[in-house]
Parts: C-alpha cells; structure tokens; sequence
C-alpha cells in the first residue's frame, strides 16, 4: 500500500482482509493482527477485526521516520490463526509538503571591496527543506536593484546554489551598504518559501574571496569510530594580505543531527566527531562549511561523510506467535510458531540464519522478510513428551560473528489415541463355593497412558459365561475401581467354573476400550455327606403310615458252606464333593458278629472274614459306615440283612418269620393309634358337659 504522511488515527489504508482473499465469514477465526520485529511498526498500524480493514494506528511523520532518504515504507507482519500464518505487508510513506524552507539565520552579512571587478559571484547559504523530492527542490529569487543580481549555481543531488553577482562597479562614496531580501521557494503544491535579509557592507579593499581546494570533500569513517576522532580536513585559501588574507572555518545551514555529532576548527579546518556514529541510525551525512576571510568575503564548500556499517548488532529474536498447547495429532509439517529475526547491521553483518537446539521434533524454515517458521518435523507423541524445549540460535555472518538465542517452550496437548490396556489379558480366580453374596471375587486394572478424561478409565461387564440369558448374573464389576464381586452364593456341584468378560473404556471422545477375560474357578467345599445306593434303606423306615406294612429291607443269602474272603455285597456310595471332599472310606461299624464280617477300606466290599459255622445264627445285620476325607468328615450308613442257608428255599422260613413280625408291629402300630382317638373323644366329651352344666347352673 501507499499512503500520504500525517495521515490522522483511524484513516483506511487499504482492504487487508480482501486484498488475501479472505471471506467475512473466516475473519472471526482467522484474527488478523499485526506483528513484527520492531516495536515502532507495532504502533503504526492496526487490524479491525470485524472488517479487515487496515488503518493508521498513529500519525505517521516521513521527515521523523526516514530522514532525507529518498523512499520511505514501513514494513510488518500480519498473522492470520486457524491455521496459523503470516503476510508480508509493506506500506510506502508519500512524502507532503509540510514544511518550509529554512534559512540558519536571520541575516547573511557581506562585505564587499569597493574594487572587486563586475562580473564576481558571491556565494549565499542554502536554505534548508526537511521535505524530500520535489517539496524540497529549491528555487530563489531577489529583490531587484541594479549593482546585483541573483544566479543558481548547480550542486550535486540537483540541488542549486544561490550565488550573488556583481553586476557594476560599487563606489563606497557614493553608497556604503545595500540590502536585499532572499527568497526560497520549494516545488510542492502548495508552494511553500521561506525568506533571510542580505545585508552588504562596501569596503576598502579586500578583493579577493577564499578558495577551498575542493568543491566537494568526502570521507569514510566506521560508526565505531571513538568521539574526537578526525574525520576529515578542509583547507582555503586566500590571496589577500594580512587580516583580508586570514580564513575561519564555520558550518554552514546545517542541521541539529549534524551539530550533535560534528565538529570543525575554526583556523584549521578540521572537522572532528562530537558524538557517537550509528550506521543504523544515519549512513551518511551531507552539509556545507563556510569559509570567512577577514574582510568578510566568504566562499562554501560541501562535506559528504559516509558511515560504515561495523557488525555492533547482534540479531533480534522475537516471537510473533506460538500455539501451544499443540494437539498431538497435528500433522507433520503444522507451523506452530512464527519467529522475526531482525539484524540492524547491514550487508554481511546483516544476514542472519537461524537454527534450532535441542532434541525435538521440530524444524526451522525461512521465509520472507526475516521471518522464520517453525514447524513439526516429525509426529508428536505426547505419551513420549508432554513438551519439547528447543533453542532458536540467530547468527549473523559478521566477523566477528554475533549471535543471540531464544529458547521456545512447546507443550503437547493429549488425544484420545490411546485405548486401556489391561496389566493380564486373561486373568483367573479362585472363589470358595458358599461365599457370601458381596464377597470380592477379583480386581482388575487397565491403564490409559493418555491423560484427563481420556485417560480416566471404567470397568463394565461384556459378556462371558456367568450366567443364562434372563439369569442375574453370578458377578458383578464395580465401575471406578474394576474390582469383581459375587452377587450370590456360588455352588461347586452347580457350576465349577465360568468365565466373564470386562471391557475398559476410557472417557474419551470417541472412547477406547479394550477387553479381558476373567476365569472364575469355584473350589470345592465339603458340603455334601456320601451317598449310600446299595443297598437302598428300607422306604419309610421309621415312619410308618397307619394300616401300611413296612417294606422288607434288602437281604443278601451267604451259603452256611460258604469260606473265609466270602463276597457277601458291596457297599456303593457317592459324594457330590470333588476331590480329597469325595474320597470315600468303609468301616465295619456293628454286626450280629463282628468276627463273621470285614469290609474293605476302599472298595467297599463285604467279606466273610471266617468260614460261616452251623453256631452262626441264621440271620446277621452288617452296619457300614462310609466317610469322605473333607474337614471336617461327614458320614453316611449302610444296613445289610443277611441269611445263612444253603438256598433261597431253605432262607424263605426266616423271610416269612420276619414278615410276620411285620404285620404284628403293623396291628399293635394300629391299636396303639385307635386307643389315643379315643382318650381324646372322651376327655372332649367331658371337658362339654362340665360346661353345659355350669351353664345351665348360671
């Protein structure tokens, strides 16, 4: 952009938003604001958010801003967020016509020998305009009078040199002093001047002005140059004799800056610095000297002193920008910050590169204008490192070289990327049968390595073995701590084992969950007594209904011939237990003759442990235990009636015998319960009629 100088607060410079192309729509998101590396541009300008727009922050003075150099522009940085960039702006100052020329006095005395031939210039002090261009291409122009006249003598840069020409002989008799009025004009529009009174003094004879040995003097110094130093040495002469002959030296129309940093010696010419030099501030000086004989005839000459750049500066690091936190899913190659580098030293002292220190996955890419971009060189992981420390280095190519650092701090934001994992992929537990309901079962742990809620895990059931479809489950998960819980009692001879499934999921947005197998074995109790199938108790015995004969209860016939080692039964008995719980044992507990009988430990079998002699009687009950190895022991008896005969005719007497004892425990079972009826209908039939009497007493 362009724009004139004075500019008021608030004036549009140009369409920014527009002018790259951005909709109103994105304005919001992308918040345009200005940045750059020096702290003046900041202030110059500034973004409105709601529009775009660019406009003048401050009042803009070229003259303050860019001296006498012939082009004037401020250049700056605008970021754009979302994503994040930055575009080079350059706005060029036009320069205004506002200001005058300037004379450095009121007055310019000069005395003239009455003998000086018509036809000799005398040089007249430039006026001085701050303006550049045509505002500041001077014109002048002299009150008319006839011994005088006025001409223009050309100077480096186009610039003109008024120059006062004899135009008749003066006689000092006849006119002493002469006055005129200088008149400087510059070329703006509007034109502006600026006038200085010329006085002349006619004199006796001093007819010869100084001479300088050069129109223009030139030097090149360093801007480290230490105050005091000789800078150059100007030298005129003049032809006269005496005090007409003696020359000072002086400064001419110059400017404050100039007078800060220079000085001359009057008698000898030599110009000398007062101040420091600053090759960033001002690279060159141009200014006129004067040199005045005694009789007051002066001569001008110009001082062009160039200052040379020393490497004094070391680069400028600023920070425009820097996203952080960065999620770590950013692609590779996302700028997360905008570095300006800015060196105010020139040429090779200037130029600057930049590098990054320090392990990180991060690079440095220049652009344009002394800005740098930093962006990911490879994917972040914030599991890895949560944050990456990196040193931006700026060395310049001076020799020496300087160099500054800035250290860039980037914090890695956590993303969902991560799933729980649990510490075992199959876990297995051991539950007691009877547990109470409640009783811990197991817990669980996964870990989530993202952080905050993504990595918050909860447990929950998926699925498994514990239970029917509409059963209630055998366990249950508790959510925050992932500890397994029994719901109810678990039985061994039911269920020995089952399996669940937990799933872990983490309160991330889409969550990750990952699952686990857990194994439950129910160990076995002794909780079940053995069971007797052989031989079969008797049915109801020991509660016989009335008018029903009990069962005969098995028998088994053993020959009276019969050996030692005899098979008479086997017991058989089970356990529903498992293991040491079921292991089963017989003991011979009671017989009609306990010498006549064994069983075996294990097996169960009952033996005749002798030979069966005709003393036995004919009929013998064996009583068995059966016991199970569990702590402590639970128990169960076998009852087996057995006959000595030779056959099953000769044992059915004994049957009969024990029937009919039978019948008989039967009718005296059904007397017995006749006679308690009718102690009861007696004692009620009394109980009424001692009532029924002393009701009909009352």
């Amino acid at each position: 952009y362009a724009i004139p100088e004075e500019l008021g607060r608030g004036s549009l410079v140009g369409p920014l938003a527009r002018d790259l192309g951005l909709s109103a729509d994105e304005l919001p998101a992308r918040k345009l604001q200005v940045a750059s590396g020096g702290k003046k541009q900041l202030k110059y300008f500034t973004v409105n958010e709601e529009n775009g727009n660019l406009y003048v922050n401050e009042r803009l003075d070229r003259e303050e801003m860019c001296g006498e150099s012939a082009t004037c522009s401020v250049s700056f940085e605008v970021l754009a967020q979302n994503p994040l960039n930055f575009f080079q702006v350059e706005v060029a100052i036009e320069d205004v016509n506002d200001h005058s020329p300037v004379f450095s006095k009121a007055a310019l005395n000069l005395e003239i020998g009455e003998l000086i031939p018509p036809g000799s210039r005398f040089p007249l002090e430039m006026a001085r305009d701050a303006d550049v261009g045509s505002n500041s291409l001077l014109t002048y122009q002299l009150t008319s009078d006839p011994s005088f006249s006025l001409s223009m003598k050309e100077k480096l840069g186009g610039k003109k040199q008024p120059e006062l020409v004899l135009e008749r002989a003066l006689d000092r008799e006849k006119q002493s002093s002469f006055e005129f009025v200088l008149t400087a004009v510059d070329g703006g529009e509007p034109a502006r001047s600026g006038t200085v009174l010329v006085l002349i003094n006619v004199t006796d004879a001093n007819d010869n002005p100084p001479v300088f040995s050069k129109n223009v003097y030139e030097a090149r110094v360093a801007e480290n140059l230490p105050e005091g130093s000789l800078v150059l040495q100007v030298r005129a002469t003049d032809a006269d004799a005496g005090a007409n002959g003696r020359i000072s030296y002086s400064f001419g129309n110059v400017p404050d800056d100039v007078l800060s940093l220079f000085s001359i010696d009057s008698e000898s010419g030599e110009i000398r610095t007062v101040g420091p030099l600053d090759f960033e501030k001002k690279n060159k000086y141009i200014f006129g000297l004067e040199a005045m004989d005694g009789g007051g005839v002066t001569e001008h000459c110009e001082v062009q002193v160039d200052i040379t750049d020393v490497n004094d500066n070391a680069p400028e690091i600023t920070i425009l920008s820097l996203s952080s936190p960065v999620p770590e899913d950013v692609s590779v190659g996302t700028v997360v910050a905008l570095l300006n580098v800015n060196d105010l030293d020139s040429g090779e002292n200037g130029q600057v590169s930049c590098e990054l220190s320090g392990e990180a996955p991060l690079s440095i890419v220049a652009s344009s204008g002394g800005s740098y971009k930093v962006v990911t060189a490879s994917a972040l992981d914030r599991e890895q490192a949560s944050e990456h420390r990196v040193t931006v280095v700026a060395r310049d190519r001076g020799r020496p070289a300087l160099w500054s650092s800035t250290e860039l701090v980037l914090e890695v934001s956590d993303v969902n990327d991560n799933a729980p994992v649990f510490e075992e992929a199959a876990y297995s537990a051991y539950v007691a049968e009877n547990n109470a309901a409640g009783a811990l079962v197991l817990r669980v742990q996964a870990r989530d390595a993202d952080a905050g809620a993504n990595g918050r895990v909860s447990y929950w059931l998926a699925g498994g073995s514990a239970g029917a479809a509409g059963a209630a489950p055998l366990v249950s998960v508790e959510a925050r701590s992932g500890a397994l819980y029994a719901q109810r009692s678990l039985d061994y001879e039911q269920c020995r084992e089952f399996t669940v499934a937990v799933r872990a999921q983490d309160g991330g947005a889409p969550a990750r969950s990952s699952t686990a197998t857990v194994r439950v074995f129910v160990l076995d109790r002794n909780d079940n007594a053995p069971r007797v199938l052989w031989p079969v108790a008797a049915p109801g015995a020991g509660a016989v209904a009335p008018g029903e004969a009990p069962a005969v209860a098995p028998f088994e016939v053993v020959p009276r011939s019969a050996e030692a080692g005899y098979l008479v039964a086997k017991v058989v008995a089970v356990d529903a237990d498992a293991g040491r719980n079921a292991w089963l044992s017989y003991e011979l507990v009671a017989a009609s003759e306990p010498a006549l009988f064994r069983v075996g430990l294990h097996s169960g079998e009952v033996r005749t442990a002798r030979a069966v002699s005709e003393r036995d009687a004919a009929k013998q009950r064996v009583v068995a235990v059966v016991k199970d190895h569990g702590q402590p022991a639970l128990s169960a008896t076998a009852t087996l009636h057995v006959v000595l005969a030779e056959s099953l005719q000769e044992a059915l007497p004994e049957l009969s015998e024990r029937a009919a004892g039978g019948e008989a425990a039967a009718a005296a079972a059904e007397l017995q319960f006749y006679l308690v009826l009718a102690l009861a209908l007696l004692s009620a039939l009394l109980v009424l009629s001692v009532a029924l009497a002393v009701a009909a007493r009352l």
